[in-house]
């Protein structure tokens, strides 16, 4: 699973005229599901997100995570984060998991993320979606459940 997570003042997801989803101030997640990606992976980077000290303490060190300011999460599917640039101009889709497994560890992703207590709203999914978003900061940081540090996976 790979996610870009931005700290925002508040973002929304709107399909065709009508406004899917809105949140303010918290993290716009768009996370990509890989082909291979599990429970683990859902586990790891709900984990992960809910836990991420990247909010201001009161001397202005990011040192608090979206549960600690009471903020909110807009998580959004993004299959093109697993695109393949390395040959050619046109991108390759062949490492994201198909839409059925898609969206299976992707909800897997929401349900966990709401376990923690954290609101989080969605996007649609397979829709064709404008996201819109204030960043704060700008932060935004860049998670992978494949690459952690010990180059092992979570299940490993």
């Amino acid at each position: 699973m790979r996610a870009v997570v931005q700290r925002v003042a508040g973002a929304h997801v709107d399909v065709d005229d009508r406004r899917v989803a809105c949140i303010g101030a918290g993290l716009l997640v768009l996370l990509g599901v890989a082909r291979g990606d599990g429970g683990h992976d859902a586990a790891w980077m709900a984990d992960r997100v809910a836990g991420l000290r990247i909010f201001p303490d009161e001397q202005g060190k990011m040192n608090l995570s979206v549960r600690d300011v009471g903020g909110e999460v807009l998580a959004v599917s993004q299959f093109t984060l697993l695109a393949d640039t390395r040959r050619g101009r046109r991108p390759g889709f062949s490492d994201a998991a198909p839409p059925e497994e898609a969206r299976v560890f992707f909800d897997e992703f929401v349900l966990r993320l709401r376990e923690t207590g954290i609101p989080v709203s969605t996007g649609e999914f397979q829709a064709h979606m404008r996201v819109g978003l204030t960043n704060d900061g700008p932060v935004t940081i860049i998670l992978d459940s494949r690459d952690l540090r010990d180059g092992k996976t979570p299940a490993e």
